[in-house]
């Protein structure tokens, strides 16, 4: 889970959480989106990351990317403070080359970022996360060397710099330079994961190349410099080993206050609890029949920035073991994580939970907003 720390640096050094523009008193009505479709060719290699893949980076995979993207135009007040981002969904296959790997099959929402754009050129920047699909994960009996997934259902992340040059009015060639990693976030062992650097060359079909927009210069939102809180709760399953099949039931209670900062970025910082059941089997292991041990509970401390897209947001944290009496771990932890608010008070989330970018859980959250 090296990329962990991947994401979080671009997610700053992009810009994405800085810059202010002046506010426009009226909101002028924004033109229809156009559709952007692509179909991109792919070419890998499989990075060995630690010794324990190192025998599986021996083939260049290849791919297929079909993809469908909108344009934004103004409609939301974020569009225009990212400089009016595409949108867009996309389909992907990669065959390994390798009898131990086989297939996979990705299907990912994207966002898409211009740095730069004009009448015969679009360089942008992709962050992408959806779900993965592997076709040969390990198996103790059938596929023991396969030590990058435990499961065939995993977690996808896309990272892409792309340039697209006109070649006709509606059509555009696209080289990239990206990123995919296939993870299940410990939820099945082994759980290396794979990490796909790709050579990308394909083609857009752009309904129109150069839209029109509105609202270039959006009000800040109303709750600019406002404090707020929020009280949330998680559960998330995890296997302790490779020789262990159960999954473990893994809990967590969140209490946090933030302040939203400017129009794209919250900061938090909140105080946790954690109960690991994975751990209660770790300690038995290690005790006398019938000797007490520590106990398992944790509790933390974090600090953290969410990245605002409307009511979607990309959260980053890093937080600290402050009662911890079973060393099990670092003293610190990160997140990585996406929220939705389905309205302006109940919230629902995914967040992979990582120690020293390893992944430890993938935690399924509800809070609410205060």
């Amino acid at each position: 889970m090296k990329v962990l720390g991947v994401v979080q640096r671009l997610a700053w050094v992009l810009g994405w959480g800085l810059g202010h523009r002046p506010a426009q008193a009226q909101p002028v009505p924004a033109p229809r989106a156009p559709l952007v479709v692509g179909a991109y060719a792919q070419g890998a290699i499989v990075v060995a990351h630690t010794e324990a893949v190192r025998h599986l980076a021996v083939s260049h995979p290849t791919g297929l990317e079909l993809n469908a993207q909108r344009q934004t135009t103004g409609a939301a007040p974020w569009h225009g403070w990212y400089r009016f981002p595409k949108v867009g969904l996309a389909l992907v296959y990669y065959d390994f080359h390798n009898p131990v790997l086989g297939r996979a099959f990705a299907v990912s929402p994207y966002i898409s970022k211009t740095f730069s754009r004009g009448p015969r050129h679009d360089l942008s920047f992709r962050l992408g996360a959806g779900l993965g699909y592997l076709t040969n994960p390990y198996d103790q009996q059938t596929n023991h060397k396969n030590t990058i997934a435990g499961s065939a259902l995993n977690a996808n992340i896309q990272l892409r710099a792309e340039y697209d040059h006109a070649l006709t009015e509606h059509l555009g060639l696209l080289v990239g330079l990206g990123l995919n990693h296939f993870s299940n976030g410990a939820t099945s062992k082994p759980n290396f994961g794979v990490n796909l650097p790709a050579l990308v060359l394909g083609l857009n079909y752009y309904q129109q190349r150069l839209a029109p927009h509105a609202n270039e210069y959006a009000p800040a939102p109303a709750d600019v410099g406002r404090p707020f809180g929020y009280v949330a709760t998680s559960v998330g399953y995890k296997q302790r080993s490779d020789g262990d099949l159960r999954r473990y039931l893994v809990n967590s209670v969140t209490l946090a206050v933030g302040r939203r900062v400017n129009r794209k970025s919250n900061l938090l910082l909140g105080v946790e609890g954690f109960y690991d059941r994975s751990l209660k089997a770790d300690l038995a292991d290690t005790l006398r029949p019938g000797a007490a041990g520590p106990s398992v509970l944790k509790a933390g401390v974090f600090a953290g920035h969410e990245l605002l897209f409307g009511r979607l947001a990309f959260g980053t944290q890093l937080g600290f073991y402050v009662y911890d009496p079973y060393k099990s771990s670092t003293v610190y932890y990160e997140r990585l994580g996406l929220k939705y608010l389905f309205n302006d008070h109940l919230f629902g989330a995914i967040d992979l939970k990582a120690h020293r970018a390893v992944a430890d859980v993938i935690e399924f959250k509800v809070g609410a907003k205060l």
